[in-house]
């Protein structure tokens, strides 16, 4: 089978290396892509967003099977286009994708079945002084979301009233998060452990794969701005037991599904469940991305032994009950290699070296290069995805992905040094 793979990160990179691995694989594309990925794939010179040079390239070049990774083309409809031009894609409709696409969709969408969320108030623009009013009126901490797509980085956690109002400020007038802050939630702060769940939908059935744990603020211990993610750990089993994963299955995932189809959104694709698990092991939704996400993508596959294009492919075709998942046993801790001032300004052009070096233990998942003359140079704010691997436990894979990390080099490289340690803790 021909493959396009649309997007051009470390998630993509993920895939497409895991794709690889199916025997049916004939030739994979990937748009623009990055130094990893066009090393395993051959990159096309068409953005992710330009569905309509898309369409027209899997068509010229007989492509099977379109795989989507990134939210803006889920947003634009990427995949109600390729439909309705006869065209095979794994990924769900514009409409199902607003669990992602609008917090204020979601938020409502489980008010009205019951799907466990934190409280919340939406606002828009009109009501920035009902907003400024109601943060007198509530606990702290809390948490203010843009309702829309923010790569990521939409979300300001408050600790007083104070920081509300300035939060408010920049979204509302300073316009930090472009015009997907013109609404925003504000919800109750939830304590707990975060996990990531990701479930492989065909609009009725599903499958779950292991859970994972993301670290989205810049510094260590959870603080600072947050980030597309820092790093990443699978499987979070200590987490996400199995009394939880029933209760997330029971709880979140089979009432999404079943009221999605029921309002005439059917769900096909990746619902990414982002949760809290309380004390009392309960989860709670703290978002849904509708696509795989990024950086538990790269801890995820790796333990997927069954062949992943044919699990897509059952989603796509209505036809994930059939499909065997096997999963292995090795844990894996992946440690995100960012340019120093990364969420805000950071410089880019960095030769890269070292990458040669590296051990049997560990994957590289190239996020923000490229090529240039015979070197690797990065290219993004988020550079590599470090994966250490290990068949025993999850300390040996975390040791292995700092070392391993320890041999790359490029200037004004930063990581943070505790990732999955809340993972042995539990």
């Amino acid at each position: 089978m021909n493959i396009l793979v649309i997007g051009n990160g470390g998630r993509e990179h993920a895939i497409i290396w895991k794709l690889k691995q199916s025997p049916r694989v004939d030739k994979i594309y990937c748009t623009i892509g990055n130094a990893g990925i066009c090393s395993i794939a051959e990159c096309i010179n068409i953005k992710p967003e330009d569905i309509t040079g898309l369409i027209n390239f899997a068509k010229a070049n007989k492509i099977d099977f379109t795989v989507v990774g990134p939210e803006v083309p889920l947003a634009m409809g990427v995949v109600d286009k390729f439909i309705s031009e006869g065209l095979k894609v794994f990924g769900p409709a514009k409409n199902a994708a607003m669990l992602e696409t609008s917090k204020t969709f979601a938020k409502e969408f489980m008010q009205r079945y019951n799907i466990p969320s934190a409280q919340f108030r939406k606002f828009n623009l009109e009501q920035k002084n009902e907003a400024a009013e109601y943060l007198s009126a509530i606990k702290y901490p809390v948490v203010i979301k843009a309702d829309g797509l923010a790569a990521g980085k939409g979300v300001i956690i408050s600790e007083d009233k104070h920081s509300a109002e300035k939060a408010i400020k920049e979204i509302f007038e300073d316009k930090i998060f472009g015009n997907a802050g013109n609404s925003i939630v504000i919800e109750d702060f939830l304590t707990g452990s975060e996990a990531s769940v990701f479930a492989i939908c065909d609009g009725t059935d599903y499958l779950v794969l292991p859970p994972a744990q993301d670290h989205k603020k810049i510094l260590n211990g959870e603080k600072g701005k947050n980030t597309g993610g820092m790093g990443s750990f699978a499987p979070a089993d200590k987490i996400v037991t199995d009394d939880v994963m029933k209760k997330i299955r029971e709880r979140v995932i089979e009432p999404v599904l079943d009221n999605m189809k029921k309002e005439g959104n059917e769900f096909k694709g990746c619902l990414y469940c982002g949760l809290m698990i309380n004390e009392n092991n309960d989860p709670f939704v703290i978002e849904f991305n509708t696509r795989l996400g990024d950086p538990e993508t790269q801890v995820v596959l790796p333990k997927i032994e069954s062949d992943f294009l044919e699990m897509l492919l059952a989603s796509a075709e209505g036809n994930i009950k059939n499909y065997n998942l096997k999963i292995n046993n090795n844990y894996y801790c992946s440690v995100v290699l960012a340019s120093n001032g990364y969420p805000d300004k950071y410089e880019s052009g960095k030769e890269i070296t070292g990458l040669d070096n590296i051990n049997d233990n560990c994957i590289i998942f190239h996020a923000g290069t490229k090529c240039e003359n015979g070197k690797i140079l990065s290219s993004g704010g988020r550079v590599l995805n470090v994966v250490g691997v290990s068949n025993n436990n999850l300390k040996y894979a975390i040791d292995n992905a700092y070392s391993n990390l320890a041999l790359i080099n490029f200037e004004n490289k930063y990581y943070r040094t505790d990732i999955a340690q809340k993972g042995l803790i539990k």
